[in-house]
């Protein structure tokens, strides 16, 4: 795709970026037939081919306009796009600097600035643990949008005690130790089961996407570096691998390197932290012969979701199916669909609750043709908004394999 920038992105870092991005992209439309929006709305703006035709003309200096930031908006940033692309078009960074751009030059209405601030601020604040503990304790007297929100609250177990040769560093989460602390533990006694020990930054937090996602690029990029530092000194002493259970949190943390390489303070270091970033999926051919012959797994058929930021963000699919398959689950991905997203991505179901559900509604049908006993998925996010709308439990994998130990060790 030819492009002409506008003065004001010629020769700019945005501009160049961009510009290198769209001239690989021809207009083919391979993008247009698993896009998830477009399957629900069927307008060619809504889908990856209309976005980038709208942040061409945006980069050519056309002005943007409130329809031009709707539809930037509606986008799921789910890459799915990206897996069917036969070109290689980088379309979530594309999609990152085109929203800057017009948001830099479309005001939002006092609302929609109000909502979004109290998510990127909220969700990753030191506040965000007592106000959920709040509201599992007000649960039942919430109202539908709210309760669905807010998973019932759990017993976590016992944090495993020993200490092994092999560790690895476990990035927590802003929310996740709050809303569904098992799974953390879930990881770290597995993992001490296979004589790994888990260990954790006390002072790493977000991995910085609510915030990057948001357009507060600058907040997420602080809350990088802030991790880079607190995980500095682990990375040192020789930990086999930053290992992230949410896959969400997992595709961030593999593009740090990217994403600061233009800061001369953080870049060799960000680099060798997205080297060690591995999905706990990664380490999969490596633990799961050490607990063959020691799970029992649970009757019943398992219906897995594997995240859009699993198997489009980081390209990994089939690895989670394939080892519990061998660990005795009956564990499969549902044939109709398998690609598309769920409608969770991260604080869409917030912004865009009406897309969400019914994206939602449409991954259930599918899942529930299984008939499982349980769902299982790779991503917090994807957990609680599927969650939010069956009675069929579900659950992050890891903590599958966590029941099927036969003893948890202290």
């Amino acid at each position: 795709m030819q492009t002409t920038l506008a003065p004001e992105y010629a020769g700019t870092a945005d501009g160049l970026a961009a510009e290198a991005i769209l001239r690989k992209c021809v207009h083919c439309g391979f993008c247009t037939a698993t896009c998830p929006t477009y399957q629900l709305l069927g307008d060619e703006l809504d889908g990856p081919r209309g976005r980038i035709y709208l942040m061409k003309q945006l980069l050519e200096g056309h002005a943007p306009s409130r329809k031009t930031q709707l539809h930037l908006d509606r986008c799921l940033t789910c890459r799915n796009c990206e897996s069917t692309c036969p070109s290689g078009v980088k379309y979530g960074q594309l999609v990152d600097i085109g929203r800057r751009l017009v948001d830099a030059k479309v005001d939002r209405p006092a609302s929609e600035r109000f909502l979004r601030w109290s998510l990127k601020e909220g969700l990753t604040s030191a506040l965000f643990a007592p106000a959920m503990k709040l509201g599992q304790l007000v649960r039942s007297l919430l109202p539908p949008s709210l309760k669905n929100k807010v998973p019932t609250a759990q017993n976590a177990g016992a944090w495993p005690t020993r200490r092994h040769g092999s560790k690895v560093l476990l990035l927590a989460g802003c929310v996740q130790p709050a809303m569904l602390p098992n799974i953390n533990f879930a990881t770290a006694r597995v993992l001490d089961a296979c004589g790994i020990e888990t260990l954790i930054a006390p002072k790493a937090g977000c991995c910085g996407a609510i915030k990057f996602h948001l357009n507060d690029q600058g907040g997420g990029m602080d809350e990088m570096r802030a991790n880079i530092d607190a995980w500095w000194p682990l990375v040192i002493s020789g930990v086999d691998a930053i290992v992230t259970n949410a896959s969400g949190c997992g595709v961030m943390v593999k593009d740090y390197a990217h994403l600061l390489q233009d800061d001369p303070a953080y870049a060799t270091k960000a680099r060798r932290i997205s080297e060690l970033a591995r999905d706990l999926s990664e380490l999969l051919p490596e633990i799961a012969p050490k607990l063959r012959g020691k799970v029992a797994a649970r009757a019943g058929q398992i219906a897995f979701h594997p995240p859009c930021t699993l198997q489009h963000g980081q390209q990994l699919r089939g690895g989670v199916e394939q080892h519990l398959a061998d660990l005795g689950f009956q564990i499969k991905t549902c044939r109709v669909e398998p690609h598309l997203c769920c409608g969770s991505a991260g604080t869409y179901s917030v912004l865009q609750p009406t897309l969400a559900y019914q994206l939602r509604d449409r991954k259930l049908t599918h899942l529930s043709e299984m008939q499982p006993a349980q769902i299982a998925s790779a991503n917090i996010g994807c957990i609680t908004h599927l969650q939010s709308g069956t009675d069929t439990p579900v659950r992050h994998w890891i903590e599958l394999l966590d029941e099927a130990l036969p003893t948890r060790q202290p």
